[in-house]
């Protein structure tokens, strides 16, 4: 189906909180609760890219689970590494490390292509389950200056994010390649810990070097290094949010609040806002932002919120049979999310030798040039009085929700200032009749004047008890959808 958006603006302020440079916050939930925990830039700028990319992009077989999977006999995984490289006994996934060349990666590249494609805020997977950093470390041995391409990836990308003016993300997840079951091998397989403690694997190996990888280590070192790899992100880098993936619960809540005052500080000092993000309650949402994996609210919130996905199906990181989302499904997602007052993070999937494919690049553009038309709509803005209306039902919130299609009677609401913009999630085609019920005539929301984004026309309209009545463009405006802006009496 194609899309159309319709924009309405409703008057409301809107005041920033800027930490004092003088604040120290301790590391206890209630002074670090004092801090603002959604940054205004942040609930500003709505869109951002990051990208899941490292070690794990070089078998580019299944989806981000093989480097845990290939050591699980039975499982395609393992069957499909047995027969390409032998048993992982004998070539497990620390030999995947030399095979790392990021040769093509160039960071400037990277920050122009997701500038283009509308994001405001922008990264990399800084450390992903498989126990691999992509910055230079001085904790973690197994890192991308020491190892593989022997480039500090996270910080080309900083400096050319930062300098372009976009916020950096970096995001983190660790937690789970912390091993568990060591002494419980009916629990091996347990998807709490990343690596499964296997006797006939590297996984189980005493080597000091190769267990720090694969998590087989002891959990007090683990917690240390875990605190000490984000002071360094923090000291080197300055990302102005930290993603955290799922079980952050493995890491005990004094290390949690060293982190967030450490991180609270540092920007504090920096004179800049700083956002958190968790999931399943796994920080208090004092100090960060819930995060919903492939999922979102259903109805309007008070608390602001973010959605990770997925440009790609099947899989986070790059696989030789990737599919993908059409921009037009991604650009309804985000639509949807604004206007129940949350924020979108795409995942893209560059290969390995650091291209981002061209099938990839297309889809993000595609979305580019919709945000450069229909940008007003979401960037800055806030959510009206109801979020939208429209046949198509999303009936419980949470992750990995079922994917929902919508149609042209489906409609999003945002606002900005005395403005309501409605954004209808499909063309219906030229000069066909919109009502806009959420917009029947009231004291509040007496229009004054009706225009397309992307349109040139004059459009007319009338407004009863019913609704707002429209019709679109009689040229096309866009095959997926556009955007009607409406300014309140």
């Amino acid at each position: 189906m194609k899309k159309i958006i319709v924009a309405v603006l409703a008057a409301s302020c809107f005041t920033a909180h800027t930490q004092t440079k003088d604040a120290s916050y301790e590391p206890n939930w209630e002074s670090l609760g004092k801090y603002d925990e959604t940054a205004e830039w942040f609930k500003d700028a709505k869109f951002g890219i990051y990208a899941h990319w490292g070690v794990l992009s070089v078998p580019a077989y299944a989806n981000d689970w093989y480097p845990r999977n290939m050591h699980i006999e039975g499982t395609d995984e393992y069957k499909h590494h047995v027969s390409l490289y032998g048993e992982p006994s004998k070539f497990g996934y620390h030999d995947f490390v030399p095979m790392f060349h990021a040769e093509y990666f160039n960071a400037d590249d990277w920050a122009e292509l997701f500038k283009k494609a509308g994001a405001k805020f922008a990264g990399v997977v800084a450390e992903h389950h498989d126990g691999w950093s992509n910055w230079n470390s001085k904790i973690n041995p197994w890192n991308s200056m020491a190892m593989g391409p022997h480039r500090d990836l996270v910080g080309e990308l900083e400096k050319a994010i930062h300098g372009r003016g976009m916020k950096l993300v970096t995001s983190f997840h660790k937690d789970r390649n912390l091993q568990i079951n060591k002494n419980n091998p009916d629990k091996w397989l347990d998807d709490i810990s990343y690596f499964p403690y296997n006797p006939k694997m590297p996984t189980s190996s005493e080597d000091p070097l190769l267990a720090q990888m694969y998590g087989n280590i002891s959990a007090e070192k683990f917690y240390q290094n875990w605190l000490g790899e984000l002071k360094e992100l923090i000291d080197n880098y300055s990302p102005d949010l930290i993603y955290f993936d799922s079980k952050m619960s493995k890491i005990p809540d004094e290390y949690k609040k060293d982190f967030v005052a450490y991180y609270f500080n540092n920007s504090v000092k920096d004179n800049k806002q700083v956002v958190i993000t968790h999931k399943e309650g796994e920080l208090p949402k004092s100090v960060s932002v819930e995060d919903f994996e492939k999922g979102r609210q259903n109805a309007i919130t008070k608390d602001f919120w973010l959605t990770d996905e997925t440009v790609s199906v099947g899989s986070w990181s790059y696989t030789n049979n990737l599919g993908l989302k059409s921009a037009d499904e991604i650009i309804d997602l985000l639509a949807d999310i604004v206007s129940k007052n949350g924020a979108l993070m795409l995942n893209v999937s560059p290969m390995a030798n650091g291209i981002i494919p061209q099938n990839q690049q297309e889809v993000l553009l595609t979305i580019g040039k919709w945000l450069e038309v229909n940008g007003e709509a979401i960037y800055g803005s806030r959510t009206w009085e109801v979020f939208g209306e429209g046949p198509t039902k999303q009936e419980k919130s949470g992750m990995f929700l079922d994917k929902l299609t919508y149609t042209p009677q489906d409609i999003r609401y945002t606002r900005k200032g005395n403005i309501v913009y409605a954004i209808v999630l499909g063309w219906p085609g030229e000069n066909v009749p919109i009502t806009l019920t959420a917009l029947n005539l009231s004291k509040t929301h007496k229009a004054a004047k009706v225009s397309v984004l992307g349109s040139n026309e004059k459009i007319a309209f009338t407004q009863n008890a019913i609704g707002l009545h429209v019709k679109t463009p009689s040229t096309k405006v866009d095959d997926k959808a556009f955007v009607i802006k409406i300014e309140l009496k």
